[in-house]
């Protein structure tokens, strides 16, 4: 019986060591999305662009909140398609991370000039 239980265990994990998480496609970001950057779930929406023209390979290129995104990274590797870049304005960096979630973008700024940490959510028009 203990031999059984073993060989049983050993071909389980064996079969779960080799599954990988399916690889989305990254080029599902490219075009237009609308960004809510209400500040809190109360307030009204407030609207602004995230607009992705090109991907390639880890990267991406386009502008967010009318600034150039700039040191854009892109992750699959988890079974999902997963960004973070910078944009920068007179008040210094914003770092942005976001999940791409049933068509949908969330995602979180920090401010390091303004010391604040905003989500904000995204879908394409």
């Amino acid at each position: 019986m203990r031999r059984l239980l073993t060989i049983t265990l050993c071909a389980t994990l064996a079969a779960c060591a080799t599954t990988q998480p399916g690889r989305p496609d990254p080029t599902v970001l490219t075009g237009t999305w609308k960004v809510d950057l209400r500040p809190t779930p109360a307030d009204p929406p407030y609207y602004q662009e995230f607009v992705v023209t090109a991907v390639s390979g880890g990267s991406f290129e386009g502008r967010f909140y009318g600034a150039p995104i700039e040191q854009a990274r892109i992750n699959v590797d988890w079974g999902a398609v997963r960004i973070a870049f910078v944009t920068s304005d007179q008040s210094g960096p914003y770092n942005h991370s976001a999940t791409l979630t049933g068509g949908r973008l969330e995602g979180l700024s920090n401010s390091t000039g303004r010391n604040f940490l905003s989500y904000w959510s995204a879908v394409k028009p």
